[in-house]
C-alpha cells in the first residue's frame, strides 16, 4: 500500500487525491461551449463579437469572400480551396485568413451522434500591430523581420493555451459585465497565441504596414469595391507604387491566383449567391456582375462550379441548410 501524504497535518491517501490528476478535456469544454450559444443548422451566428456555428450535417462547396479570421474547431471536419489550394482542417485545428480571399468551403465531417461544432473570431490588425510591439519584434527594435509569409491563409493544430483561452471568451457570453470588462484582455490572448503559434510568419503580416500582404490588401480593397468594371493591372499596381511585374508576383504568392483570377472569382461567387434567390434571372445576374457575353458567363461559371448557372442554382437551392 502507498504511503499516505501528509499536508498541514491532515492525512490524504492516495484514493483520496487521485481526482487533482484527472486531465480537464478543454476541447471538450470547447464543444460544450459552442452547443450552449449555437442553433443547430442554422447559419453562422455572431454572438456578441463572436461567431459559432453547429450542425449536424455535411454541406455543398459554397463560395464566399472570408475577411481576416480565425476559425477553431471543437468537433467535426472542414475543407476551404483558394484557388488550387486545398485546406483540410478537423477537431482541434484552426484556420487563419489574413485577408479577403474568395474562398469555396464545406463541412465535410458531421452527424447527429457528432455534430460540426466550430468557433470565429476577426483577426484584428492593430492587436497583432500592438503586440509585435510590446514583444521588441516589429520593425525598427533591432530585430530582424520575418522574411513576408506566403498565401494568406493557412491551418496549424491548437495548442491548450489557445483552446483555453477561446472557452474563457465564450464563457463571457451572455454576461455583458464581464463581457465588456474582460473580453478584450482575452482576444489580446487569443491574438498573442496564434502570432506565436505554428502559423505566427503568416498572422504577423497583418500587423505589418510594409508586409507585401498589406500592400496586396489595397488592391484587393479596389477589386472588391469595382468588382463588375473592368480594370486596369497597371492601375492596380501604381496605386501600390509596386511595377506591375513586382505588383503580379506579390499579388499571386499571397491569394494564390492573379488579379484577374481574384476579380473572376469574385464576380461568379457573388453570381452564384444571387442566382440562389432569382434562379430564372441567369442573364441580368451575368451582366450585373460585368459580363457582357451571356455565353461567357455561362462557360466561365461551369468551369468554376461543375453546372451550368440554372442547373447548378436549382441544385443549391435544395441543399442549402434551413434557418431553423
Amino acid at each position: 500500500m502507498h504511503d499516505p501524504l501528509r499536508f498541514a497535518g491532515i492525512v490524504f491517501r492516495p484514493e483520496m487525491v487521485a481526482w487533482f490528476d484527472e486531465p480537464v478535456d478543454k476541447l471538450d469544454e470547447l464543444g460544450a461551449q459552442i452547443s450552449r450559444l449555437a442553433r443547430r443548422n442554422a447559419p453562422p451566428q455572431w454572438i456578441d463579437g463572436v461567431q459559432v456555428f453547429a450542425t449536424d450535417r455535411v454541406t455543398e462547396p459554397l463560395g464566399m469572400v472570408t475577411e481576416p479570421c480565425m476559425a477553431l474547431i471543437a468537433q467535426g471536419a472542414k475543407r476551404s480551396v483558394l484557388g488550387e489550394k486545398i485546406f483540410d482542417y478537423r477537431a482541434g485545428q484552426y484556420l487563419v485568413v489574413t485577408l479577403d480571399l474568395p474562398l469555396t468551403s464545406q463541412i465535410t465531417h458531421a452527424d447527429t451522434a457528432e455534430p460540426f461544432l466550430a468557433f470565429g473570431l476577426p483577426l484584428k490588425p492593430a492587436v497583432i500591430a500592438q503586440l509585435l510591439l510590446d514583444a521588441g519584434t516589429a520593425p525598427g527594435t533591432g530585430r530582424t523581420r520575418t522574411t513576408d509569409a506566403g498565401v494568406a491563409i493557412a491551418t496549424g493544430d491548437a495548442g491548450d493555451e489557445l483552446i483555453d483561452a477561446v472557452v474563457r471568451r465564450l464563457r463571457l457570453v451572455g454576461n455583458p459585465v464581464d463581457q465588456r470588462v474582460l473580453a478584450p484582455a482575452i482576444e489580446r490572448e487569443i491574438h498573442w497565441r496564434l502570432l506565436t503559434g505554428p502559423q505566427s510568419a503568416v498572422v504577423r503580416q497583418i500587423g505589418l504596414a510594409d508586409s507585401r500582404l498589406s500592400l496586396v490588401a489595397r488592391a484587393v480593397r479596389r477589386l472588391q469595391a469595382h468588382y463588375a468594371d473592368i480594370v486596369r493591372i497597371d492601375d492596380l499596381a501604381a496605386e501600390v507604387g509596386l511595377s506591375v511585374s513586382s505588383f503580379n508576383r506579390h499579388f499571386r504568392a499571397v491569394t494564390a491566383m492573379s488579379p484577374l483570377q481574384y476579380q473572376k472569382r469574385l464576380r461568379l461567387q457573388e453570381a452564384r449567391i444571387q442566382l440562389i434567390a432569382n434562379p430564372h434571372d441567369i442573364a441580368a445576374i451575368g451582366h450585373a456582375v460585368g459580363y457582357d457575353s451571356p455565353s461567357q458567363f455561362s462557360r466561365e461559371y461551369k468551369r468554376m462550379f461543375g453546372a451550368p448557372p440554372g442547373q447548378d442554382a436549382a441544385r443549391l437551392q435544395s441543399a442549402v441548410l434551413p434557418a431553423g
